[in-house]
């Protein structure tokens, strides 16, 4: 018994650090050793950022957060923390009107702040919907041709254009996409 018991906790354990791949099982990466997070190619779809409607502050806050700021609905904006005191503006000053996504998000439901799925590590110290917890690892963002291929991208949407002299980082903030290149 307590064999069958070590090896189903081994089993468990090892799935515990690996990578995760959503929608397939294959993934955009050709080196997976560097990756925490990636998505199936082909599929013309972004991942969310979370909409807040009080920027976070304080311990919890890191370098690297992304998020849709929306305590203006109506001058909504993807805003980035770079560790400084003051949030890079990634929509270039474009604002969008998300009022109407707003309406029909719940409002009877309590958030738990401490809510969050942490990939990479057990814990973390970050605060987030979603942590990537690695100093090694990195998530590889949804891949797309152009964002014209994205129908019906919703405000806060991030991906990455992966065409010949056009790779960037892309965002959406419910009116305008913005593009970043390294």
């Amino acid at each position: 018994m307590k064999n069958i018991f070590s090896i189903f906790l081994l089993a468990i354990s090892s799935t515990a650090f690996s990578q995760v791949i959503i929608g397939d099982a294959v993934g955009t990466a050709t080196t997976k050793a560097a990756v925490l997070l990636d998505f199936a190619a082909g599929q013309n779809k972004g991942i969310i950022l979370p909409y807040v409607q009080t920027l976070p502050s304080g311990p919890g806050l890191v370098e690297g957060t992304i998020l849709l700021d929306a305590r203006n609905p109506l001058k909504a904006k993807v805003l980035y923390y770079n560790g400084t005191p003051t949030w890079f503006d990634l929509s270039s000053r474009n604002e969008a009107d998300i009022s109407s996504k707003l309406t029909i998000q719940p409002t009877t439901i309590k958030e738990d702040v401490k809510a969050r799925a942490i990939i990479g590590a057990i814990t973390s110290e970050a605060d987030g919907v979603l942590v990537l917890e690695s100093s090694t690892k990195a998530m590889v963002l949804p891949m797309v041709e152009k964002t014209a291929d994205v129908k019906d991208p919703a405000p806060g949407m991030m991906v990455y254009v992966n065409k010949a002299g056009g790779k960037r980082l892309a965002v959406f903030n419910g009116a305008n996409w913005t593009f970043w290149k390294p």
